[in-house]
């Protein structure tokens, strides 16, 4: 018995499932997950002594890789002062600024402990703002754990989301609504409906939890004109693609301004940090300025906000983000290579340094049901045919992977190298 095994038996004992977050459970995949015992780089070592390039990241927060020199020095002169005091520190003020700069229509931020948690707050930010009580989202489109936000759509373009798990209220299910993603005629039929009680529509501009899907040409743009038109607010839900796909997330890359903006994983550089934010309008309304209420005692943490601004840091280097997408373009490119010469059809999508792999017939995945018609067993094959040779997706099939700084060009061809081995077997 392998020492990752040994450990996921005890952990099943004390833990549910014997992890801390289902995905990490391999329950899609099939098998035992690795237990890892550190990271450097691109790299990541399990307890067994087994080395991996990671295209995981901690699901996308490590852009500048593991154990970063400058991140690590930057944590731990934090903790040498202190790893939480419950009031106002220096470095949250500087973190927050460093947002502002790069978020266009952002004027003030709000720091929270979680992307879930920068999302509950935004949704209630924008129901108090607006009078208003529905929601309106899309199928495929993961907002984190609130309870308003697992559902799933019902039939046909206006109907109510239902629970999709127990211990959430029907009522509280019943103020979301849910939509195809990138299906713009849905969207203007439902406003027409019931626009005048939609406070807000919640979107990830590029999807990154069915596994890296981007809008078509004039989504989001008329995601805008109705909330405009309406007078209903546009979320943002950037916790994955703020500081990933671009200098200023999705909304620089595709030039739409979201009324309030959630954001999480890069701006705390590995450590447990989210962020909401939009116009002083807004925003003022949060207490103890107004009286939308919302706290956390580790909110700002000295640690994470450390973490963030040094990450931010490195990230501000010229030709960074012109690194990470040519970097995830070769990467991309070759895996198409690598499938197309053993007929194996798939399609590839990419977004700065997220990228998503679909076994499929399709031309084109633009949405949850197309990623679900796509062939899961043979993503499966291909998921522990690289695990098996030292490379770490994520175990999901409706994941995104990403691309670090320090994946280098050594890194890259290595991966390349297995998958042509992966893609052999796969084929035979």
């Amino acid at each position: 018995m392998s020492r990752s095994e040994e450990l996921f038996q005890n952990a099943q004992k004390v833990i549910p499932g014997g992890v801390n977050s289902p995905v990490r459970a391999f329950k899609s995949v099939g098998g035992i997950p690795p237990f890892i015992r550190s990271g450097k780089g691109g790299m990541i070592t399990d307890v067994d002594g087994r080395d991996y390039v990671d295209y995981v990241g901690s699901w996308g927060p490590l852009i500048v890789g593991h154990a970063h020199p400058t991140v690590v020095e930057a944590i731990r002169k934090a903790a040498e002062n202190g790893c939480s005091f419950g009031a106002p520190t220096e470095g949250e003020t500087l973190l927050a600024q460093r947002i502002i700069d790069r978020f266009p229509g952002m004027e003030m931020v709000r720091l929270v402990n979680s992307g879930t948690e920068a999302v509950m707050s935004a949704v209630r930010l924008a129901r108090a703002a607006t009078g208003r009580d529905l929601l309106v989202k899309f199928e495929g489109c993961y907002h984190g754990h609130a309870d308003g936000l697992l559902v799933a759509a019902g039939s046909g373009a206006a109907t109510f989301g239902v629970p999709t798990s127990p211990g959430i209220t029907r009522a509280t299910a019943r103020d979301t609504l849910v939509l195809p993603y990138n299906d713009l005629e849905a969207v203007e039929a439902m406003w027409s409906l019931r626009g005048e009680e939609i406070a807000a529509v919640i979107v990830e501009p590029v999807a990154g939890n069915m596994g890296c899907v981007l809008p078509v040409p004039g989504f989001l743009a008329g995601l805008r004109r109705m909330c405009d038109q309406y007078g209903s607010l546009l979320i943002f839900d950037e916790v994955m693609t703020g500081l990933r796909v671009a200098h200023g997330g999705a909304q620089t890359l595709f030039d739409i301004h979201p009324d309030l903006t959630t954001l999480g994983k890069v701006i705390g550089g590995g450590l447990p940090v989210g962020a909401y934010g939009g116009p002083k309008s807004l925003m003022e309304q949060i207490a103890p300025s107004g009286p939308v209420y919302q706290a956390g005692t580790l909110s700002g943490n000295p640690l994470a906000v450390a973490a963030g601004l040094a990450t931010l840091d490195l990230l501000d280097a010229p030709g960074v983000y012109a690194n990470l997408e040519a970097k995830t373009r070769y990467l991309t490119k070759g895996l198409s290579q690598v499938m197309c010469a053993k007929n194996i059809p798939c399609v590839i999508n990419q977004a700065g340094s997220m990228f998503g792999l679909f076994f499929t017939e399709a031309q084109a995945i633009t949405n949850f049901a197309e990623v679900s018609k796509c062939n899961v067993t043979r993503f499966n094959q291909w998921f522990h045919g690289m695990l098996q040779e030292g490379i770490y997706l994520a175990p999901s099939a409706f994941e995104a992977g990403f691309v670090s700084l320090a994946h280098d060009e050594s890194l890259l061809d290595l991966t390349l190298t297995m998958a042509e081995r992966v893609a052999e077997k796969m084929h035979t």
